[in-house]
């Protein structure tokens, strides 16, 4: 079969992101998106390791394997592909695409750390002492890292609104989003070991799109003195797709002046972060277009600082970027700082609306340039939100 590729399709040849799919009576499998088909790599490139349920026996194999199977898969894409490994996009279900052994979260954007600085500390300086020295993050719970599509059911918990005598327990009443880009890790690293900034390519697969969803309501109770902790742990949504970082040399752009500059294993000869623009749509409407590229911390100095201390990784660990935010109100990534708190609605539906009701859906989507002038798609995270449990 010949695949046809429209130039606007997102998935062309220059993309070509892997995802974990099945069809009716068939059970999970390795695919890889052409336009609108999926190729069955187990059947097309008659390879067992594709016949399995997640990427990461793959991404165990490393970088040199990485590499040969996107050049064996290019060279198959460019001809006739097997009828019987292709499937209609619209015709299949995707799953998580890995197994996740970790799962830490930064809070990388300096534009949405000022924000939520200026909100909850209105009377002191946005960023705290040590935000431009190391990349602030907090580890979440791999367990509740879902595939797109899968509802979200409104966290209960103790909240305490700053008019409350007393905390109360209940579902939670500023439930949020977070609009983020997730890297996940192929090749890990030994107890003991750090990965320097130079080695990110050999041990970082691919890119994900990913809602970290926040009961602001909750965290705002819990987080001192030790951080996030139920507010933020009850699901955190992915994309059904890796982009694989080769098809995002295009997309790489200078990382923001950092200053002061960072310590010794922060420092990169060429720092370069990703020009990704998303979009946020809520219940259809796009509400902002975040920008990746104005991120301050790199994510080769995200797993650098994960690892500086002897933590190790796994293949299939996912990091996140924190919240993408840029200097305008339209590219906030947060509905908290999209409407400052809840103090300045945005309307939806036509409608003043602050933090997420039930029944409402949030769509984040992507997209990057590539090298013949086109763009590449991500895919969506998408949720929707279902009442809390009695």
């Amino acid at each position: 079969m010949i695949i046809d590729v429209p130039a606007d399709s997102g998935y062309g040849r220059e993309n070509l992101p892997y995802g974990v799919f099945s069809t009716p009576g068939t059970t999970p499998r390795v695919g890889v998106r052409l336009a609108d088909r999926v190729i069955d790599l187990a059947a097309a490139l008659d390879d067992p390791l594709f016949a399995v349920p997640s990427l990461n026996p793959f991404l165990a194999r490393g970088k040199e394997c990485w590499d040969e199977v996107r050049a064996r898969i290019t060279e198959l894409v460019d001809g006739d592909v097997p009828d019987a490994a292709v499937h209609p996009v619209a015709e299949v279900t995707m799953h998580l695409p890995f197994d996740v052994g970790d799962y830490v979260d930064f809070y990388a954007s300096e534009h949405h750390a000022s924000n939520l600085g200026r909100l909850f500390r209105p009377d002191a300086a946005p960023l705290l002492p040590n935000w431009k020295h190391l990349p602030v993050g907090y580890h979440g719970r791999a367990g509740t890292v879902v595939p797109s599509g899968t509802p979200i059911v409104r966290p209960s918990g103790q909240r305490k609104a700053p008019d409350e005598a007393a905390p109360s327990y209940g579902p939670s009443r500023r439930l949020d989003i977070e609009a983020e880009l997730g890297f996940v890790v192929g090749t890990g690293s030994r107890l003991g070991e750090r990965i320097p900034v130079s080695a990110f390519e050999e041990h970082v697969f691919g890119a994900v799109l990913v809602n970290d969803w926040s009961a602001r309501d909750l965290q705002a109770w819990e987080y001192v003195p030790l951080g996030p902790f139920l507010g933020k742990s009850f699901a955190t949504s992915i994309s059904p797709w890796v982009v694989p970082l080769a098809a995002l040399r295009a997309a790489r752009v200078p990382t923001p002046v950092q200053d002061p500059e960072p310590l010794p294993y922060l420092r990169e000869g060429d720092p370069w972060g990703l020009d990704v623009e998303f979009s946020v749509r809520w219940n259809g409407e796009e509400v902002s277009r975040p920008p990746y590229r104005e991120m301050y911390w790199s994510p080769a100095q995200m797993l650098a600082h994960l690892t500086v201390n002897g933590a190790s990784c796994r293949p299939g660990d996912l990091f996140a970027s924190g919240t993408i935010s840029g200097p305008g109100k339209e590219e906030r990534g947060a509905f908290i700082e999209l409407t400052w708190g809840g103090a300045e609605p945005v309307r939806v539906g036509g409608e003043p609306r602050t933090f997420l009701e039930d029944g409402d859906e949030v769509v984040l989507t992507a997209t990057a340039p590539t090298a013949s002038g086109t763009r590449l798609a991500f895919g969506e995270a998408t949720g929707r939100i279902l009442p809390a449990r009695p």
